[in-house]
C-alpha cells in the first residue's frame, strides 16, 4: 500500500537539547529514543530472544539438592527392653528425629525434541530480529513523512493566506469599482462570497497544521517547534538501478518482513520435528546421593546414622502410547508450518509489488515535479494577464477567479508532488529492504 502525503498532516520538534526540533535528523534522534510503536518491537525482540537460552536448558544437567527433616511425636508409656530381653516402661511418650540429606544430578544424553526445540528458538529470534529491522526501516519512513506533512501543511496555509488576500484585493477593488458606478453588484457579491469562503479554508488548514504537529510530536514525544523546509532545487534523478526487475528481486530477497516471515517457517519445521520426536526415546544420565540419619528422646544414646549411598545410572524412556497426543502435536505443527509458508509467500508478493510501484512513482516523479514547477510559472503569468484585463474590462470577474483558483490548485500540487517524490525514493528502499539512516541523511541534506 502506497503511504501517501497527507496535504495536511504532521510536523516534528526535537532537538537533542534545545528541545525543538530543526530538521529531520533531529526528528529521528528523538523518535529513536520516543517512539512507543518502535520501543514495543525492541522488547517484543528481547522477549523472543529468552526463548533461545530457556530451551537450551532441557539440554544443559540439572543439580538439585534436598534436606529433609522429620520429627515423630508418640503419646502415653513408651517401652524398651533391657539386656535381658525383658520389656521396661520407660514413662511419657518421647519422640524420634529422622534427617535426610540427598543430591541429584542429570544430564540428557539423548532428547531429539529439545535439539528441535532449541533450533526453532533460534530460529524464532532471528524472525523476531528481522521483526525489529522492520519496524526500524518503518520509522525511517514515518518521521520522513511526518516531517514533511509539516512542511506540505505549512505551504498550504501559506498558499490559502495568498488565496486570501488575492481575493480580498479582488473584493476591494470590485467595491471601489461599484462605487464609482463601473461594476455591478452582483460582481461585489461574487467576489464578497469567494473571499469568504477561502477565509473559513484557510482556517481549516490551519487546523490541520496543528494536528499535524501533534501527530509528529505523538512519535517524537516532544514538542515541535520550527523546521527547515526542503530547498528548491532537488536533484531529480532515477532510482539506481535503474531496473524494476532488480528491485523486485532485491525485494524478495532482502525485505525484513520476508525474512522473519522464511525464519518463522524454518521454525515451524523445527518444531514439527520436535513434536514427531515425541515417538522416540530419550536417554538421560544421572547420579544421586542419599544419606539418613536418626534419634529418639526415648533411648538415650541410640542415635543411628545410616551409611551414605550413591547411586549412577542412565535413564532409558520409550514412549509406547499417550493417547493420540503426540500425532495431534505432530499435525497442529504441520498446520502451522502451512499457514505460516502462506503468509511468507504472501509478504514476498506484497514487497515485490511495492518496489514495483514506487520504482515507477519515483520515475514517473521527475516528470510530474517539472510539470507542476512549469504549472505554477504558467498560472502566475495567466493570473497576472487576467487582472490587468479586468483593470481595462477586457476580462470578467469569474475569469479573474478562476484563474486564482488555478495558481492556488497548481502550488498545492507542487507542494505535495516535490514532497512525495523524495518520500517515494525512501519508501522503496523500504520495500527492497536496503533503507537505512544514511538515506535518511541524504534527505536531511536536501533540507535548506
Amino acid at each position: 500500500m502506497r503511504l501517501k502525503l497527507l496535504p495536511v498532516l504532521l510536523l516534528l520538534a526535537v532537538a537533542p537539547i534545545a528541545g525543538h526540533a530543526e530538521d529531520l535528523m533531529d526528528a529521528y534522534r528523538q523518535a529513536v529514543a520516543n517512539d512507543p510503536v518502535l520501543a514495543t518491537a525492541d522488547a517484543q525482540r528481547l522477549l523472543v530472544a529468552e526463548g533461545v537460552p530457556a530451551a537450551r536448558a532441557a539440554l544443559l544437567p540439572r543439580l538439585s539438592a534436598g534436606l529433609e527433616l522429620d520429627q515423630i511425636h508418640s503419646s502415653g508409656n513408651a517401652q524398651t527392653t533391657d539386656a535381658n530381653g525383658n520389656i521396661v516402661n520407660t514413662g511419657g511418650g518421647g519422640h524420634t528425629r529422622d534427617r535426610s540429606l540427598s543430591g541429584t544430578l542429570s544430564q540428557p544424553i539423548i532428547d531429539l525434541s529439545a535439539i528441535a526445540n532449541l533450533r526453532a528458538a533460534h530460529a524464532a529470534r532471528d524472525a523476531q530480529d528481522q521483526t525489529y529491522r522492520a519496524a526500524l526501516q518503518n520509522l525511517y519512513v514515518r518521521v520522513a513523512q511526518a516531517y514533511f506533512n509539516v512542511l506540505v501543511a505549512q505551504d498550504m496555509v501559506g498558499i490559502d493566506h495568498d488565496y486570501e488576500d488575492a481575493y480580498k484585493q479582488e473584493y476591494d477593488q470590485t467595491s471601489t469599482r461599484f462605487k464609482n458606478g463601473l461594476s455591478m453588484s452582483a460582481d461585489v457579491n461574487q467576489s464578497k462570497a469567494f473571499y469568504l469562503y477561502i477565509k473559513a479554508q484557510r482556517i481549516s488548514a490551519e487546523d490541520n497544521l496543528k494536528d499535524a504537529r501533534r501527530a509528529l510530536q505523538q512519535i517524537t514525544g516532544k514538542p515541535v517547534g520550527t523546521l527547515k523546509k526542503l530547498r528548491d532545487d532537488l536533484p531529480m534523478q532515477p532510482p539506481k538501478p535503474d531496473d524494476e526487475k532488480a528491485w523486485m528481486d532485491a525485494a524478495s530477497e532482502t525485505n525484513p518482513t520476508v525474512l522473519a516471515a522464511r525464519y518463522a517457517v524454518s521454525a515451524d519445521e523445527h518444531r514439527v520435528s520436535a513434536a514427531r520426536a515425541g515417538h522416540l526415546p530419550t536417554l538421560v544420565a544421572g547420579a544421586g546421593y542419599n544419606k539418613f540419619g536418626q534419634w529418639s528422646n526415648a533411648m538415650p544414646g541410640t542415635a543411628a546414622y545410616g551409611p551414605a549411598t550413591t547411586t549412577v545410572g542412565l535413564t532409558l524412556s520409550i514412549p509406547l502410547f499417550s493417547g493420540g497426543l503426540t500425532h495431534a502435536k505432530v499435525r497442529q505443527a504441520l498446520y502451522q508450518r502451512d499457514a505460516d509458508q502462506g503468509v511468507l509467500e504472501s509478504q514476498r508478493r506484497q514487497a515485490a509489488r511495492d518496489a514495483a510501484n514506487y520504482f515507477n512513482l519515483v520515475q514517473d516523479g521527475i516528470e510530474q515535479v517539472d510539470s507542476a514547477r512549469n504549472s505554477v510559472d504558467a498560472a502566475q503569468k495567466t493570473l497576472a494577464s487576467m487582472r490587468a484585463g479586468y483593470s481595462i474590462g477586457t476580462q470578467s470577474l469569474t475569469n479573474v477567479v478562476f484563474a486564482i483558483e488555478m495558481l492556488a490548485n497548481v502550488k498545492s500540487e507542487y507542494t505535495v508532488v516535490r514532497h512525495q517524490f523524495i518520500l517515494d525514493k525512501l519508501l522503496l528502499k523500504q520495500a527492497a529492504g536496503t533503507i537505512d539512516v544514511h538515506d535518511l541523511e541524504a534527505v536531511n541534506g536536501l533540507l535548506q
